[in-house]
Order: structure tokens, then sequence, then C-alpha cells
């Protein structure tokens, strides 16, 4: 897609539909957000043009280059949030950025969003604007912000955008497009599903038949930590139900409207998304520039499903791509593999078959109804769910087809696996069967000489706190990987990931956890301090030292001081 004025001209486009901000390189690759959003809306016949990192501190040319879109402005900061990708746990910033060429630091700034959002309202305060990404999704409540240590509102707010659109936003955004198209104003746009808008408190709106929840108010959070924290479970409850509820805040004169999600995504339109005619590469304006590292690293891989029900304390893929699992057929894969290794530098090696965890394509519940009344934030903690279907029999077969194909040479499965659901003890003979298949092969025929998984912890009263396995089930994995590296006569190594300075998480902890890696004779290199970041459990316990569900305190490395002193233990003990 253009992302020039002269790009335009030469498809011979007087007027643009709709132009995309974006915080990353543009990669027309279906890894990139904007490239997705991109492409969905050009197969709507829209004319679409992007505009990656543009310069907020010159003259703006870049924000007035392509001029006024007939439909609306899109912001996004990126494929993370800016702050993420601006500053370590420690706070301090980051030299590199894998989304921009040549891993440079500085092409987007803080708040990206916000940024972008409020320069384009100052030059064309009467075009719709429209926010979306990880940055907006995660903001769009009141939110504990860790890099200026306090709670902020909603981003709809500070960003001065009209919508919001949250999760995976390829439907929301088409129909707020033929909307407008259809001549509806952008601020009359009240009952799209995965939206959010600000409207005046005292304005009547209508219900769309959906039931309404109201959150604790910006100003009782502030006041409260407790208030806070009740915002956070309603939050999460909400957004882990098949059948979601309207949530509602004030904030100021303010009133936050956010609607509910939209049911997961069936195989016809997860395809149709996937089967889109993405190019796979860098815009053309990169060829003669250094390489973008986070292109460089998926571009040969292949995402296979969406969503994930792990629940995960710290992590915030569940809040942006939902719980349950969307998931590609196994004929929009194998199209997609076949277009990779057709690209001029395939080498023979898939990079990755995976998508936010390796392991859970298909996986579903057993009995859609009782789906249908879950309120559970994860479908395997702290037991795996009796009606989740755990079976590894179609992804195995996906595996094999995929080696069948006589261009590559080998499939890595770079996505980290969810090592719990391969021991599902509630499976029948069959289930357990053919998991301990998958993961014979996913070790004897998928692994680069390194498995890469992620026990976090070795203390079970910190992996409560995370919502992950006890370690021992970590310990059964090491002895099943030994066992197959034996009698494949591999030299593979086992490389578990760890977090240190998790809430509930202690120095007592951090020293047993490496005592135990000594013992198991495990490298702790792959480790990471604990980073707040917005809408997880974690981060609310990080702030408010308690424990939502419980309302029972909860041990907090607070300062930075705390938390290098816990990270510390990884570099002692380094192998």
């Amino acid at each position: 897609m253009p992302t020039t004025k002269k790009e335009v001209v030469a498809r011979g486009w007087d007027t643009l539909d709709v132009i995309l901000f974006t915080g990353d390189a543009y990669v027309d690759h279906p890894s990139f957000g904007a490239a997705v959003i991109g492409r969905v809306l050009e197969n709507n016949g829209l004319k679409v043009a992007i505009v990656p990192q543009p310069n907020w501190q010159d003259d703006l040319r870049d924000f007035k280059k392509l001029g006024k879109p007939n439909l609306f402005f899109g912001v996004t900061a990126g494929a993370m949030d800016s702050m993420v990708n601006h500053y370590t746990a420690f706070k301090r910033l980051r030299h590199n950025d894998a989304y921009t060429p040549g891993d440079r630091h500085g092409a987007r700034p803080d708040y990206a969003t916000i940024v972008y959002s409020n320069i384009l309202k100052d030059l064309f305060s009467d075009v719709p604007l429209v926010i979306g990404g990880i940055e907006a999704s995660l903001r769009r409540f009141t939110h504990y912000d860790y890099w200026s240590d306090n709670l902020k509102q909603s981003i709809l707010i500070d960003s001065k955008a009209d919508m919001l659109v949250y999760g995976m936003g390829e439907k929301p955004i088409v129909e707020i497009a033929n909307s407008l198209i259809a001549g509806k104003n952008i601020r009359d746009l009240h009952n799209i599903h995965q939206t959010a808008f600000i409207t005046d408190i005292n304005k009547t709106i209508d219900t769309n038949n959906w039931e309404s929840i109201e959150l604790n108010s910006h100003a009782d959070c502030l006041n409260s930590k407790i208030k806070f924290a009740e915002n956070f479970k309603n939050i999460e409850t909400e957004s882990n139900k098949l059948n979601q509820d309207r949530i509602i805040q004030i904030t100021g004169k303010n009133k936050l409207v956010v609607n509910p999600a939209l049911k997961p995504l069936g195989e016809k339109e997860i395809d149709a998304i996937y089967d889109l005619p993405y190019t796979r590469l860098p815009h053309p304006k990169y060829y003669k520039k250094p390489a973008i590292p986070a292109y460089e690293m998926i571009k040969h891989s292949v995402i296979i499903h969406r969503g994930c029900f792990g629940g995960c304390s710290f992590c915030t893929i569940s809040a942006h791509q939902g719980k349950f699992i969307s998931s590609r057929t196994q004929a929009s894969i194998l199209k997609e593999v076949d277009a990779i290794t057709n690209m001029p530098d395939f080498n023979g090696y898939i990079t990755d078959i995976g998508g936010p965890s390796a392991n859970m394509y298909k996986m579903k519940g057993i009995k859609p109804d009782i789906c249908k009344s879950c309120k559970r934030y994860s479908c395997i903690y702290p037991s795996i769910c009796s009606n989740l279907n755990t079976s590894h029999a179609e992804l195995l077969q996906l595996y094999r087809k995929i080696n069948s194909i006589d261009k590559i040479k080998k499939v890595s499965i770079g996505s980290g696996i969810r090592y719990d659901l391969i021991f599902n003890d509630k499976n029948k003979d069959r289930e357990k069967s053919v998991n301990k298949k998958y993961l014979h092969q996913l070790i004897s025929k998928h692994t680069s000489g390194r498995l890469k998984v992620a026990p976090e912890h070795t203390s079970d009263t910190v992996l409560n706190a995370m919502r992950k396995p006890s370690f021992k089930l970590f310990k059964t994995l090491k002895r099943e990987f030994d066992n197959i590296n034996k009698k494949e006569n591999l030299n593979y190594q086992l490389i578990p990931y760890f977090i240190s300075s998790h809430p509930a998480c202690t120095n007592g902890d951090m020293n047993e956890l490496m005592l135990q890696a000594k013992q198991m004779d495990l490298i702790t290199e792959q480790a990471q301090d604990f980073t707040p970041t917005p809408m997880t459990l974690a981060t609310v316990m990080y702030y408010t030292g308690f424990d939502p569900y419980t309302m029972k305190k909860v041990y907090v490395a607070h300062s930075i001081k705390d938390k290098k002193y816990q990270n510390n233990f990884f570099f002692k003990g380094k192998k």
C-alpha cells in the first residue's frame, strides 16, 4: 500500500479513504497490525495509505503530506506499547527498536498513540480519528502506568480520538468505515462491537439490548486502590465471557462506554484475513536500508491461531486477543507455507508454526453450551477444565503435512508451548497417547537444538500468583525431554524462561530458584525482570499490594533497587 503522495498518484488516486499512522516500520506481513488492517480495508474496496513512523518533531510534514482522508485517520503505536518498547523493567532507556530499520531507537515518541492523535486533531480537527492496537486496547480504562507511577485515565480522553477499537480490530474497523460511507456521524456510532467512545455524562445512549455494568469512576480509583482493584476484577471477568456486557466508567464530566467484544472468529473469517495478498516484505522504501529485526525474525513463520486461554497474571494476550481460540484451516495454513517456500530468500527452514502459544491450535470446549456460561479467567489454571479438548491430534497432523513439502528442510517451533496441556491427566488414554507422540515429534523434529519453555519460577507461591502450574510439572517435562534425547541420540538443551520480582516473589524465592536450577543443571540465560504493563492482574497486584480476587496482601518488590536485587540472582548463578 502507498506511503507517499507520489505512490498515491502513481495508482491514479485523487483522494484516499483511510490513512493509517503506525509507530512501526511498514512491513506488509500478517504479523504487523497496520498491514492487516490496511489489507482488510483495501479488500473492502477502500483506498488506503500507511504512514509509518512519522516524524513528530519537525514541521509535521509526515502528518500533512497525504492530506485529509474521505473517511478517517487510524492511529496505532505499533505491535508493542510504546513505553514497553522504549524502556526496560528498570526504567532505563532502551537503545534499540526491533520494529525499526537497523534496530534504531528513537523513531517513535513515548505514548505514541496520544502524540500522533493530538497532532492529527490539531491539524485536521474535523476528520474522524480512530485509535487501536495494543497500546490503545490495554489503556482503554483507568490504568496504572508504571513509567509515570500513577493512574491514568482512558487513552480515549488524552488522545482526543473519536473512537477506540480494542482487541483484534478487523471486523469493527470495517463496520466503522461502512457506517461513515453510509453518511453516519462518527459521534453517533454507539453500537459497534469491540469499540469504545466518550460521551457526555448526562447523555442517554441506546442499550442495543446489551446489559451494562458501571465501574468505579476514575476519581474513585485515584482515591482508593480497592476501587481500582474492583474495576480490574470486573473488566477481566467480562473479557473472558463469550456473551459480554457493556462497561461504563465516569471520568470527570465524561462517560467512557466500552461495548462488548465480538464472538471469536470462525474458520472462514480468520482464513479470509490471512489469505489477503500480503507481499510478506518490508515496503520498497526500506530496500536500501538496514534490516528490520522484527521482520527478520518472523518472515518465514506462520500464525495458525489467535487467542490464549492460559490467563497468566503478567500477560496481556488474552486481554487483547481473547480467551477463546480462533484457528485457521489447514488449507489456509498450507497455502501460506507454500507462499513462503516460493520467496526468493527462502532457505528451506520454517522458523515457526504457532501463535500466542504454539500448541493451542483447534483447542476449544467439547460442549459449547458450557463455554457460553463460563466466567473462568483461565481454562487451564488452577486446573485444566474437564470440558476443554486438549488433544494435539490436529496439530500433529498439520506438522506432518508441512514436513512432507519438498522445499522444506526443517520446521522449527519458535512459539512457546504450554506443557501442562501435553500432560493433561484428565485426558483419555487415546488423547494421552497422541499428546505423547506430539511431544516426541516436537523435540525430535521441530527443535533447533534448544527447546524454550516458560516455567517462570520454581516457587509454588509465586507460580500461584502467576497463574502457572507447579514446578513439579516442569520436572516431568525435563524427564521426558531427557528420555527422548537419549532415545534419539540427540544433544538438545531445555531452556527455561524465568521472571524475577513478580508480585509474591521474595528474595528467598529467588535464592531457591537458583538453587533448584543449579541442582537440575538448567541454563538460566532466558530471564527477565517483571515489567508492570496496563490491564494485567500482576500489574494490579504491583500497584495495590494485594490480590483483587481475594483482597489478601501480596509481597511486592516495588522499588527499582529491590527489583534489581532480585534480578541479579540470575547473574550470580549464570553458567
